[in-house]
């Protein structure tokens, strides 16, 4: 991912908004202006890293000028005392940048290292890992960019790019039938051309979206293995499908072993552990 894009430089600058306003006092305050240095980032957990071309992008935007030496891409496996890059610039700049850069490398290394050990519980399954909405507010698409990086796959971005009729929308709506009906109007009249999904609670529902025009996938909501695999040979390949609702590592890999289209869990982004990692001076 190129970091250097509109969306990803705003958020820099309103994150060093929040953190620096009118200076990073203690720095300018101890240490005198123009004071050249170099910091390394040093790994303390082993993981997935997440974030090496961001802090790069970040502590650019505090110093043009600053230079890396790099040792480790996004994507790789780190371990306890590896060193990730050794940054040369101004030491202001290294101050001011640290914990808008360590903030987020942590919070996506996490990600991408749950997603990538979820992923490799799924063994040699044809089911695609799938990330959901339950992101940070504000962060979402970096939080999704680290899904990917651990090797997880993204659903859609937000309630723009994709129709998913939930259990509410169904239950709303008057059920399933008039729920695809009323969307696929409503798709015509505004000449969106959008993928449909539809939440499902049992059979019957299945049956049912299955008897509606339109729909792109169904979601098989709190089913067990056994039922979907019952509901995968009901539906016979017509549509796409995904499993969600209560998955975990616990029971993940029986979920897999059913080859379901994609498996959605929305853990791979709301409640991960960051990973420990530090900017320290070096010589």
């Amino acid at each position: 991912m190129d970091f250097n894009n509109k969306e990803t430089l705003d958020f820099i600058q309103r994150a060093f908004e929040e953190d620096i306003k009118g200076g990073d006092h203690s720095s300018l305050a101890s240490i005198p202006t123009g004071t050249q240095g170099k910091a390394k980032l040093l790994f303390k957990d082993d993981g997935v890293v997440a974030g090496i071309d961001l802090a790069q992008v970040i502590l650019r935007q505090l110093d043009p000028q600053m230079a890396f030496d790099v040792f480790y891409q996004d994507g790789d496996r780190v371990s306890f005392g590896d060193i990730g890059f050794v940054a040369h610039g101004s030491v202001h700049a290294i101050l001011a940048g640290e914990r808008l850069l360590l903030n987020c490398m942590q919070r996506l290394s996490g990600i991408a290292t749950h997603t990538n050990y979820l992923v490799k519980l799924m063994g040699n399954s044809t089911s695609k890992l799938l990330d959901t909405r339950k992101t940070t507010p504000n962060l979402r698409f970096l939080e999704k960019w680290a899904v990917t990086v651990g090797g997880g796959y993204n659903h859609r971005i937000g309630l723009y790019d994709m129709i998913m009729l939930k259990d509410n929308h169904v239950d709303y709506a008057g059920g399933v039938t008039k729920a695809v009906a009323q969307t696929r109007e409503y798709l015509r009249k505004n000449d969106l051309d959008l993928k449909v999904e539809v939440e499902t609670r049992n059979m019957d529902e299945v049956r049912e979206t299955l008897s509606c025009e339109g729909v792109h996938r169904i979601m098989l909501d709190n089913f067990t293995p056994s039922q979907i695999v019952e509901a995968l040979k009901v539906i016979d390949g017509k549509l796409e499908t995904e499993a969600s609702g209560g998955i975990n590592e616990s029971n993940l890999a029986e979920y897999a072993a059913t080859n379901v289209d994609f498996i959605s869990i929305g853990a791979l982004t709301h409640s991960v552990k960051s990973l420990d990692i530090s900017l320290k001076e070096t010589d």
